[in-house]
């Protein structure tokens, strides 16, 4: 970890004419960014699977107007589907898993008073006039809400909420194209002339229940982890959001 902190340091060093007190909170941006770019390749595997997914929608419309009456049939048929078309209906999940390491090495570095058995130097960074090593709970309990670190908590969960609501509108929009392929909806297609229901992937219904709103939830990842963890998921959110406008465009 001692290596991962030196290189904060060293970044917040050159940066450090720029942005002066807020250098450390600037290459941890810088650091994310880096990451993100690492991962970008996986992202970009990640949207080819979704558009892959969504060239299958005729299919599998037609096993839900084959299959509609027996639904573990269909399950089995859907399932069978993505395996032969090699897609997987997790697909876009492996860019983020991979971003955990990272997160948690910067929550480590800005928990803990020592580093490698020496005094945690980066304790002592801020973003503006909160201390990257605080939680919003601190910034509640030192100047309340409107204090100088409370409004830099009201920024960053500003920032959440746009981001968040711009990728809700994004996956209602792709979801309800999905709908519309696949003739979900209610509306008077086979599947509702025999009288069912379309049957999502097997296990994904309630995953596509919750889906539009998992970016609000970053509010309170945002509130309880150190300011510097929650500096890069705000960034790494943004990046994101805005990858996927541009690779799902």
């Amino acid at each position: 970890m001692s290596v991962f902190a030196g290189l904060v340091e060293r970044l917040a060093d050159l940066l450090q004419p720029l942005f002066g007190l807020s250098a450390a909170a600037a290459a941890i941006v810088l650091f994310t960014a880096f990451v993100r770019l690492l991962v970008h390749p996986l992202s970009r595997a990640a949207a080819r699977g979704q558009k892959a997914k969504a060239r299958l929608q005729p299919k599998i419309a037609e096993l839900r107007r084959r299959h509609g009456r027996d639904p573990e049939k269909l399950q089995r048929a859907l399932l069978d589907l993505h395996t032969e078309e090699k897609v997987s209906p997790l697909a876009g999940i492996l860019p983020s898993l991979l971003q955990l390491p990272a997160f948690f090495v910067l929550f480590y570095l800005f928990s803990n008073t020592t580093i490698g058995g020496r005094p945690n130097e980066l304790l002592g960074h801020e973003l503006f006039t909160a201390p990257l090593g605080g939680r919003w709970a601190d910034a509640l309990g030192d100047g309340g809400p409107l204090g100088g670190a409370g409004l830099v908590y009201a920024g960053l969960f500003a920032v959440v909420v746009a981001v968040a609501a711009f990728s809700y509108r994004m996956t209602k929009r792709s979801m309800a194209a999905a709908s519309a392929l696949t003739g979900a909806g209610g509306g008077r297609g086979d599947s509702g002339r025999h009288g069912t229901e379309p049957v999502a992937v097997p296990g994904m219904g309630p995953v596509m229940k919750v889906m539009p709103f998992l970016s609000f939830f970053t509010l309170v990842t945002v509130a309880v982890v150190p300011l510097a963890a929650a500096l890069y998921v705000v960034t790494s959110m943004a990046w994101g959001v805005a990858e996927r406008a541009v690779l799902h465009r």
